[in-house]
């Protein structure tokens, strides 16, 4: 979901983000939800997200709650530094 209520499947940070190790993929879906993998455990992590301008607030299925904002292309979310999965360096792409 939007602030502006501008479509998802429209919105630019839909799509696999991914930690430079590859450890960590999150997927923001078009539905305004989320999954975020951790190693081989998928669905590590799932729930809900909202984008206003360049800044996401996030609340997983247990009620946690986190914010991240996306600077230059890179999505700086809590502690973590995701780059969408196409800009991932070349000796990353393809990782499961």
């Amino acid at each position: 979901m939007t602030s502006n209520d501008t479509p998802l499947t429209a919105h630019p940070y839909v799509g696999m983000w991914v930690t430079a190790d590859g450890f960590i993929r999150q997927e923001l879906l078009a539905n305004g939800h989320y999954d975020e993998a951790r190693g081989d455990r998928r669905s590590a992590y799932t729930g809900s997200y909202t984008v206003t301008g360049d800044h996401i607030d996030s609340v997983d299925d247990t009620g946690f709650t986190a914010t991240g904002d996306i600077r230059d292309g890179v999505l700086h979310h809590e502690h973590l530094v995701l780059h969408r999965e196409s800009d991932e360096p070349p000796h990353h792409q393809g990782r499961p």
